[in-house]
C-alpha cells in the first residue's frame, strides 16, 4: 500500500476523553486564573475548538483581590499574587454563563474560601446551576493570606474538605487542585480520591520570590507569590507521574504547558487531559493550537484514539 493510500485508508483519530463520566471532545482545556470567564477570548480564538473551559476562581461574594504590584515576569515564567479577585458566583451566573452555555465546550467552575463554610456555600449554589459541568475545588492558591491553601497542609485535612465539598456537590463532579508545595504529592493525591474526589488537577503554582535589588523591595506587594510558566513544567511532569500512579481517578496535568510536545509529555506521563495557563497570556490562541497538534501528532503516526498515550510511558529497564 503507498503512503497516499495508507493516509486515506486511516480514519481522523478518536481525541474524545472521559472526566469522572463527562466527555471532552479533546484533551485541552484551560487553566483557570489565566483566561477570565472565557468569552474575553472569545474573539482571539475559537472556543468551540477545545474540550474545557476553566473559569476565574469564583467565591459566593465578590473579591477584590490583592493591591498591586501583584505580576512580575520571571525567566520562563511568572510570578502572581492576584489574590483570587473575582465577579462573584450569582454576578457569573447572571452575565457569563449563559453566553458561555452558547459555545460548545464544557464549563468548569474553579471554587475558592477562606473557611470551609465559604467552600460549600459557593458549591450548593453552583450545584444547581444548568450549564457547569464539573468543580474545581482550589485548595492550592498561595495567594492570600488566609484560605484554601491551609488545606493542603496536611492530607487529614484535604480529606476533610474534600469530603465535605462532595457532599455539597451531588449533581456535579467534584475535581480537586492540588499544591506541588508538599512533600509527597501522591500522599495528597490518595487522600482525595479516599474521600470521593471524581479527579485530580495537577498542579497548582509553586511558592516564589522575587526582589528589586535597587529598591531593596518585593516585586510583589504580597512579597510572595505562584510561580508557572515552562520552568515548572519538568517538576509538574513528575508530580502527575506520581499522582497519577497513586490513584485510579483521573488526573489532569497543568503546569507550564507551551506547545504539544509539552501536553503529550503530560498525557504520557499519566494525564487524562491537560490545561493551559501561562501561555495564554502571550498566545491568546495556544490551546486551539495545541489541540490541533494533538490530533495531527496522531494521525501521522496513526494513533487511532488519544487515549492510548495516556500512561504510556516506557521506562528504561
Amino acid at each position: 500500500m503507498t503512503k497516499e493510500s495508507d493516509k486515506a485508508s486511516f480514519k481522523a483519530p478518536h481525541m474524545a476523553v472521559d472526566i469522572a463520566g463527562v466527555r471532552f471532545k479533546n484533551p485541552v482545556m484551560t487553566a483557570s486564573g489565566t483566561f477570565g470567564y472565557g468569552l474575553e477570548f472569545s474573539n482571539l480564538m475559537d472556543l468551540n475548538s477545545i474540550g474545557g473551559i476553566v473559569v476565574k476562581g469564583l467565591s459566593t461574594a465578590p473579591i477584590k483581590g490583592n493591591p498591586p504590584p501583584r505580576v512580575y515576569e520571571t525567566p520562563s515564567g511568572m510570578l502572581n499574587a492576584i489574590g483570587w479577585q473575582n465577579i462573584g458566583a450569582t454576578e457569573f451566573v447572571a452575565r457569563k454563563l449563559p453566553v458561555l452555555m452558547n459555545y460548545d465546550t464544557n464549563v468548569i467552575v474553579n471554587i475558592v474560601g477562606f473557611e470551609l463554610d465559604d467552600y460549600l456555600e459557593v458549591t450548593r449554589f453552583l450545584n444547581d446551576c444548568p450549564g457547569i459541568k464539573a468543580l474545581e475545588l482550589n485548595i492550592s492558591c498561595p495567594n492570600v493570606k488566609k484560605g484554601g491553601f491551609h488545606f493542603n497542609k496536611d492530607p487529614k485535612d484535604t480529606y476533610t474538605i474534600t469530603a465535605e465539598t462532595k457532599k455539597a456537590s451531588p449533581r456535579l463532579p467534584l475535581w480537586v487542585k492540588l499544591s506541588p508545595n508538599v512533600t509527597d504529592i501522591a500522599e495528597f493525591a490518595k487522600a482525595c480520591e479516599d474521600a470521593g474526589a471524581d479527579a485530580l488537577s495537577v498542579i497548582n503554582t509553586f511558592v516564589g520570590m522575587a526582589i528589586d535589588v535597587e529598591k531593596r523591595r518585593p516585586r510583589l506587594r504580597f512579597m510572595t507569590g505562584g510561580l508557572s510558566g515552562p520552568a515548572i513544567r519538568p517538576i509538574a511532569v513528575r508530580m502527575v507521574y506520581e499522582a497519577s500512579r497513586a490513584v485510579k481517578i483521573p488526573v489532569i496535568g497543568i503546569g507550564g504547558i507551551a506547545s504539544t510536545e509539552d501536553a503529550l509529555e503530560f498525557l504520557i506521563a499519566g494525564a487524562r487531559a491537560v490545561q493551559v495557563g501561562t501561555a495564554n497570556f502571550y498566545q491568546p490562541d495556544i490551546s486551539q493550537r495545541i489541540a490541533l497538534g494533538l490530533q495531527e501528532y496522531c494521525r501521522l503516526r496513526h494513533i487511532e484514539d488519544i487515549n492510548e498515550l495516556v500512561g504510556s510511558l516506557q521506562p528504561y529497564e
